[in-house]
This record gives C-alpha cells, sequence and structure tokens, in this order.
C-alpha cells in the first residue's frame, strides 16, 4: 500500500540526509521524493511516496517527529489529497508524426516545451497514473529522454500541514 507523508523541515543543509537515512535504516523503499521551499523560505515542504502498511508509518512519523529539523509531519489520506507530478519527454517527431504527437498533447492537457527539427520535448503536469498514459502513448514515436520529478501533495480543503 502506498504512502503519501508530508514532512515541514526547517531549510538548512543535512536535513534531507538525516530524513532518508531515517528509511534507509528501517530499509524502507522510497518510491518518490519530492523537496521545495514554502512560502516562507526558511521551511521546507518533503513529499514522501512509500510502499508499507499503516503501522509501519506510523513508526517512521514518529522517528520522524523526533529529528530537530522537522517542523511537522503528516501522512496524508489518498483520498484527501491532492498531488501533482511532472514529466518531461523528448520524442522523435518527424513531419509526418507531429501531428499525430500534438494531438496526443492536446488530449492529455501537455503542452509543447521545445521544436526541433527532429524531436518534440513535451511538458506534462498530472496524477502518476495520467503520465503513465501519457508515456504509453508516446512509446511508438520512439521516446528519446524522460525526465520524471517526484509527486508533491497537498492535503485537500482547508487542514494544512
Amino acid at each position: 500500500m502506498k504512502q503519501t507523508i508530508s514532512v515541514l523541515v526547517e531549510n538548512q543543509a543535512g536535513v534531507l540526509n538525516r530524513i532518508t537515512n531515517l528509511f534507509a535504516r528501517r530499509a524502507f523503499n522510497i518510491e518518490s521524493l519530492a523537496v521545495g521551499t514554502t512560502d516562507d523560505p526558511t521551511i521546507s515542504r518533503i513529499t514522501i511516496i512509500v510502499d508499507s502498511g499503516n503501522s509501519v508509518v506510523e513508526q517512521v512519523e514518529k522517528q520522524l517527529n523526533k529529528l530537530i529539523d522537522v517542523i511537522k509531519v503528516r501522512t496524508l489520506d489518498e483520498r484527501n489529497l491532492i498531488g501533482r507530478e511532472l514529466v518531461l519527454i523528448k520524442v522523435n517527431a518527424t513531419s509526418k508524426t507531429r501531428q499525430d504527437i500534438m494531438t496526443i498533447c492536446e488530449l492529455m492537457g501537455a503542452r509543447v516545451a521545445d521544436i526541433s527539427p527532429s524531436s518534440l520535448t513535451l511538458e506534462l503536469s498530472d496524477t502518476p497514473d495520467r503520465i503513465e498514459v501519457f508515456e504509453d502513448m508516446l512509446r511508438p514515436f520512439s521516446i528519446k529522454a524522460l525526465a520524471r520529478t517526484g509527486v508533491i501533495a497537498l492535503q485537500k480543503g482547508s487542514s494544512n500541514i
């Protein structure tokens, strides 16, 4: 079962290392990790996706709360979060295939980030499932390069972390 953990931390050197070491010591595989500053440049938000049971995540949450640089930790309920990931995909594009690729982009809500005579670089921000669909639709055109960010997430509604 995939769990999304949102952690607010002080924006200081070494904090990410201490947090990832906590996961490594317990042999948890981090499936996705995204870090960025919040509206306050002294605070960063770390979004971690792990594949573990609820009791394991509760233990990790308690351990994270013990770290001095951690301000707040919350496991986000899958039904109560908004999560997005960014993908950049460079595909081969000829004059014959360019329109087909553009149609896929239009259907998926992607945009063209760069055009060259032999390729298109496409950008899509969406859920991981829809990004997988987008990748699958582009595979027949020969993907030259692909880069995905980790998932970033916020809790729905007026609750805040």
